[in-house]
């Protein structure tokens, strides 16, 4: 549903020949939208900006929307939307099952790698971006018509494994009586013992090369190492309220089996070459090659993502691939990515495409940690919300701060200013909706029957109408960009302005024909916040 802003745009375009470059107005005495197109023109043509003004005005065709143009000022352009064109453009979105969001006309299929916890190890403040990000990446994109598969890379493969399949068997550990936590503090006993016994060392190696020949007892302790750690994620998972299940597992193990044939099939193709005993791909515009294969003969990241790529087009055959993961990443990914186009595993009309977020900062201004200064639990962060609020209102203000930031960009994490009900803030986004649901609640209580926007008068109805009209774009925008702080700002100015609406327009207080008008706006302000607090995987709440 194109939204009448770009539909003005459009129209004013093909009469000036140029980007008009429409903005709102500034006041509503000067309509809805201005244009300075007139007065650009007018520097090139050499003649005064007015009169450029008035000839386009003759040109535009724009008379099935706005009312009649206006000239202001030195040259601007004033466009003023007619009510009846505002109260359609609202009134179809109440009705449209998908609240204005176009469906893409060629779906595609679209992998997005995010969360990629490790085995026997709690998700920390790290795994929190990733995953809510990843999260709403998945919404936005389905909501828009596309086929979308969550990938979740996590890391169940490696020496690591080695030695805490031995202190398992040492210890006589009974897996299925821990929990993460538990296997976690079993990954710390190990870790400590390998770095202080050499024979503890020695079998702890051995035992990787058992794992990776299929030895039967290695791997039933490995697989039950996972078993413990995937009901710990998804424990986690629940209570952020993501879409992540164990069908979206992919860990690293699952491409093990691919590593021997990429980096056969590239050395004996010449895109592979040994350099100083290690097995690497020198790609032109990278200072470091992607080493495949190092010179002991272990596989590493750079392999197992360039078989992950090779798995993902030819196999699952998606379009877009998109990685969520930390902004240091950014080189690996960019690195791997050209390795697999070297070598003709991806085409070239599949997007590769990877998102990096900024670091969770405490109200220290530092990276967020423990007392220890080690990497928070997620769980912590959590707790932290929850001490002032409801689950469903912290999961918002943790969600909504996280997204409404440009994801590149550090943020500080402070649980006190996040779950607020006032200023920029999920919860605040949450009362908006629970108030407009009050409103209806009201007059459903007193038989009052509402059906479509129809009258718009007042300039505070017409803002709501005007900003509820450009919903579908905004969705459409995050789908393209993957920039989810549009999608906050866009439904903080909704909520923001409806404010106002009820300050200045009283809807049960109103009569006849405006009331029910009114409640029609104030219905379709709520279906729009709903939706789009959904696609942030935030609750809209009825009450609050």
């Amino acid at each position: 549903m194109q939204s009448l802003a770009s539909l003005l745009t459009a129209r004013v375009e093909a009469a000036a020949g140029v980007d008009p470059e429409m903005r709102p107005a500034t006041k509503p005495q000067f309509g809805h939208f201005q244009s300075n197109v007139a007065l650009r023109l007018a520097k090139a043509e050499g003649r005064p900006p007015r009169d450029v003004a008035a000839d386009l005005i003759g040109r535009i065709d724009v008379a099935d929307l706005c009312e009649p143009l206006e000239v202001a000022g030195p040259g601007f352009i004033n466009f003023r939307i007619r009510s009846e064109v505002l109260a359609r453009a609202a009134s179809d979105l109440l009705a449209d099952p998908h609240t204005g969001i176009d469906q893409a006309d060629a779906p595609q299929k679209i992998v997005i790698d995010y969360s990629s916890p490790n085995v026997a190890k709690q998700m920390h403040v790290g795994h929190l971006r990733t995953t809510i990000i990843g999260d709403c990446f998945n919404r936005v994109l389905t909501a828009t018509g596309h086929s979308v598969l969550p990938q979740n890379h996590i890391g169940d493969w490696g020496r690591q494994f080695g030695m805490l399949i031995e202190q398992t068997l040492d210890e006589g550990l009974d897996l299925s009586t821990l929990d993460l936590a538990g296997a976690e503090e079993l990954y710390k006993r190990a870790n400590e013992r390998l770095k202080a016994d050499e024979s503890f060392a020695d079998r702890a190696r051995n035992r990787v090369v058992a794992l990776q020949a299929g030895d039967e007892e290695t791997r039933a302790i490995w697989q039950r190492l996972i078993d413990v750690s995937k009901v710990g994620f998804n424990e986690t998972y629940h209570r952020l309220g993501v879409l992540l299940t164990d069908e979206h597992i992919a860990g690293e193990s699952s491409y093990n089996h691919l590593l021997e044939d990429v980096c056969t099939d590239l050395e004996q193709r010449g895109i592979a070459v040994v350099d100083d005993g290690a097995l690497v791909v020198f790609v032109d515009g990278f200072d470091a090659p992607a080493i495949l294969r190092n010179r002991h003969g272990g596989y590493g990241y750079d392999v197992t993502d360039v078989a992950a790529l090779k798995y993902r087009a030819e196999t699952l055959g998606a379009d877009r691939l998109i990685y969520v993961t930390d902004a240091r990443q950014r080189n690996h990914f960019e690195l791997v990515f050209a390795v697999a186009r070297k070598a003709g595993y991806i085409p070239d009309s599949l997007v590769t495409e990877h998102v990096g977020y900024g670091m969770v900062l405490g109200r220290d201004g530092r990276p967020f940690s423990t007392r220890e200064g080690t990497a928070a639990y997620l769980i912590d962060l959590l707790d932290a919300a929850e001490e002032h609020v409801t689950r469903p209102v912290a999961l918002a203000a943790i969600k909504y701060a996280d997204l409404s930031n440009q994801l590149q960009k550090d943020y500080v994490f402070d649980a006190e200013r996040m779950t607020a009900t006032t200023g920029d803030t999920g919860p605040y986004l949450q009362y908006a909706h629970a108030r407009a649901n009050q409103i209806l609640r009201r007059a459903e209580a007193d038989g009052i029957a509402w059906s479509t926007i129809t009258v718009l008068d007042e300039p505070a109805e017409q803002a709501q109408a005007l900003l509820l009209s450009r919903f579908g774009e905004i969705v459409a925008l995050v789908a393209e960009d993957l920039q989810p702080h549009k999608l906050c700002t866009y439904l903080f100015d909704l909520a923001t302005a409806m404010s106002s609406f009820y300050e200045q327009c009283p809807v049960l207080k109103s009569e006849g024909e405006v009331r029910a008008s009114r409640l029609a706006l104030c219905a379709t302000t709520k279906k729009v916040l709903a939706t789009g607090l959904g696609l942030l995987g935030i609750e809209a709440p009825d009450q609050m």
